[in-house]
């Protein structure tokens, strides 16, 4: 199910979607922790980017194991890349549940002009802790998306473009 695409093998293919949702995801989690007065707009966004960078990353994960299953003789040659890749699965299925409690937990304006909203968390404290939570985790899924990448890169360039 995981191998191909028609004739492309799934993993070449969903790997570029990995590489663009989940940086957006974090991205899109930072600003709606971190700016109160977004969280109106960027609630929903910041939920569905969320499950959709653990749906990105447990898709390339098992694209990548049927991928290697299918030439074995890259095992070796893709195992930093497998061994972040599985690291990146783990982390991303931390941060969308980070994101889903803070979808739940963090509040600000109903509308764009409104006031301060009713607020999810009554605790100054556990709203800053969430906060920085989500913040954290974004950007260590940032930091663990583009070492996981680099690693493919590397395995399937050998460092360098090929010479025309």
């Amino acid at each position: 199910m995981f191998e191909r695409f028609g004739d492309l093998p799934l993993h070449v293919l969903v790997i570029h979607l990995a590489v663009v949702v989940l940086p957006v995801s974090a991205l899109t989690a930072i600003a709606f922790a971190a700016v109160p007065k977004w969280r109106w707009f960027l609630r929903w966004p910041a939920l569905v980017f969320g499950v959709g960078a653990l749906v990105c990353a447990f898709v390339a994960k098992k694209s990548g194991d049927a991928f290697v299953a299918a030439l074995p003789q890259l095992r070796q040659l893709v195992e930093l890349h497998r061994s972040r890749g599985n690291l990146l699965l783990w982390l991303v299925l931390a941060f969308a549940v980070l994101v889903a409690a803070a979808f739940l937990l963090l509040s600000g304006p109903r509308v764009p002009t409104g006031g301060t909203g009713a607020r999810a968390i009554n605790s100054r404290p556990l709203e800053l802790v969430v906060t920085a939570a989500v913040v954290v985790m974004a950007v260590v899924v940032i930091y663990q998306t583009i070492r996981t990448g680099d690693a493919g890169a590397r395995a399937v360039w050998g460092g360098s473009l090929p010479k025309k």
